[in-house]
């Protein structure tokens, strides 16, 4: 029988007010449609995976796999609830915001981690010029790559608190919170173009080795699509996200909104 976990429960906080991404400022955000800057959809992630990290642990952390799509915003300042049912070893997630359904996804604990070889995915460097975005710089088949980035000390505890989370594992253990991933495989897209407001609509990410806090991350990532729908263009992605040069992290595949109909049609 499915066996409903107890809900966790998140006042959200927007972590991007100032970023280059105007999505997540209210004035613009409200120009789209939105009723204020968008709490960014990795950070909805990094609250999802909060139930999956409680119920498995450092497992989880090593070879969960986990998977979301964003329907609806989350706003600065509103309560998000976690609600998760477990059957079958898979755990159902839902996230509410003020009565409404705003993200879906699932998360589950494979037996071992599946090997994936670096060789695989070719290194390359962020772009040394960004250009303002077009469809040829998502081109399919292009390899795109990060700056790498590093989150210790401080910047560690300042992030955890950010994303609410409490779990005393990452501080006990010195691990790395996967949502730290999820953050790099926005650079991607950052990194490699100038945007003008775009939108992460969904994510999947199969972890294959526990992050350790202060490891320098980067992506290697390959567009595999980059279409219209809509209106809006897509951009999507598959990508290994390693640690200092060697370690595997987490092989993620990452849709984006890179320009909202609104934009593209300027």
């Amino acid at each position: 029988m499915p066996n409903r976990l107890e809900t966790y429960r998140v006042e959200a906080y927007n972590t991007a007010k100032q970023s280059e991404n105007k999505m997540h400022d209210d004035t613009v955000a409200r120009r789209f449609g939105f009723e204020g800057g968008l709490v960014p959809g990795v950070d909805v992630f990094a609250y999802m995976m909060h139930v999956p990290i409680a119920r498995w642990g450092r497992d989880f952390l090593s070879r969960g796999l986990v998977e979301a799509r964003f329907i609806k915003p989350v706003y600065d300042g509103e309560t998000a609830d976690v609600d998760a049912t477990e059957h079958n070893g898979l755990l159902t997630i839902e996230v509410f915001s003020r009565t409404e359904l705003c993200a879906t996804g699932t998360a589950s604990l494979p037996a071992e981690a599946p090997t994936v070889s670096l060789g695989d995915y070719v290194e390359v460097p962020a772009v040394a010029e960004r250009k303002p975005v077009s469809p040829a710089t998502f081109e399919a088949g292009k390899w795109l790559g990060t700056a790498p980035r590093r989150w210790a000390g401080q910047d560690a505890a300042d992030y955890l608190a950010d994303i609410r989370e409490s779990d005393p594992i990452f501080a006990r253990e010195g691990l790395g919170h996967p949502g730290l991933i999820q953050r790099v495989m926005n650079r991607v897209l950052v990194d490699n173009t100038i945007l003008g407001p775009w939108i992460h609509v969904g994510s999947r990410m199969q972890l294959l080795s526990a992050a350790r806090a202060g490891d320098e991350i980067a992506a290697r990532a390959k567009v595999t699509a980059n279409y219209e729908k809509k209106g809006h263009r897509f951009v999507e992605l598959d990508s290994l996200v390693v640690a200092n040069g060697i370690t595997p992290l987490a092989h993620c595949q990452h849709t984006a909104i890179y320009q909202p109909r609104e934009q593209a049609a300027a």
